[in-house]
């Protein structure tokens, strides 16, 4: 599991994209219009994994691996997202567990998790 981000505030820029962190620096993943609060975006990624990524209502951008650990499917980027005590989560579209978007810890089965990647909005 990755280092736990730190979310990004972000506005609507003109021109912005989202980048993550990967292995050997900043990589450019989609532009920054792709990306509507409440709802989830897929991204490949150089290596063949996916990302999920999400932006919420207060403009922080979150990505975390695509790839469902319960199920095997990369969907998470089709899963509902919502907050419990102040943490944003997405829920799996299959089985309905819920992982943190900001440590990629499952809220359902603490021994399980997702990789987390930083990301930043860049001009």
């Amino acid at each position: 599991m990755s280092p736990t981000p730190t979310p990004t505030p972000t506005t609507g820029r003109a021109g912005a994209t989202l980048q993550l962190l990967l292995g050997d620096g900043w990589f450019t993943v989609c532009d920054r219009s792709a990306l509507i609060a409440g709802r989830g975006v897929a991204a490949l990624l150089p290596d063949g994994r996916q990302a999920a990524l999400f932006l919420d209502r207060a403009g922080r951008t979150y990505a975390i691996d695509n790839r469902d650990p319960y199920s095997g499917a990369h969907v998470l980027s089709r899963g509902l997202t919502g907050s419990q005590d102040g943490r944003a989560f997405v829920a799996s579209p299959l089985l309905k567990q819920r992982f943190d978007l900001e440590t990629g810890r499952c809220l359902d089965d603490e021994s399980v998790a997702v990789t987390v990647y930083a990301s930043r909005i860049e001009s």
